[in-house]
């Protein structure tokens, strides 16, 4: 009885996986959804505001519509942003845009990093934004005599 509920059980996990991988779908694949960029720590004050940039690329063989969005998500504190749609041809690609503010409730020193949400998948990228002091000391003169 153990080891027809185990086979039922591997069964059941792999028509899911293989149900709901996009690359079987009518969908057309993530996989062939690619995000360009670099990558870097920003430092930003709470209330900041900032500009992500992400270049997209169609590298399948058929035309393809996505539903893009990105957040910052951090242990102290997350930044959603608006829900866009990109369409592209095979090869053809197009630079998406989010403007954002830091929290007001961000801790200092906490940090966020950039996720790409596309369809039902997701990709950190190598981007996070460091929480800075808004003040900040600095020396303007000094004498020893």
């Amino acid at each position: 009885m153990k080891q027809l509920l185990l086979t039922s059980t591997i069964l059941l996990a792999l028509v899911l996986v293989v149900g709901f991988s996009p690359a079987i779908s009518n969908n057309q694949s993530l996989a062939n959804l690619t995000c360009d960029g670099d990558k870097g720590i920003v430092d930003k004050t709470q209330g900041a505001t900032f500009t992500v940039e992400i270049a997209f690329k169609n590298t399948g063989k058929a035309e393809g519509e996505w539903t893009v969005n990105i957040a910052f998500e951090g242990e102290k504190w997350t930044w959603t942003g608006t829900l866009q749609s990109i369409k592209l041809s095979p090869s053809n690609s197009k630079t998406l845009s989010w403007n954002g503010t830091v929290p007001e409730t961000a801790p200092i020193d906490s940090v966020a990093r950039l996720v790409v949400y596309y369809d039902s998948s997701f990709k950190a990228l190598e981007w996070w934004i460091h929480v800075v002091p808004n003040a900040q000391l600095t020396i303007t003169s000094s004498i020893v005599k």
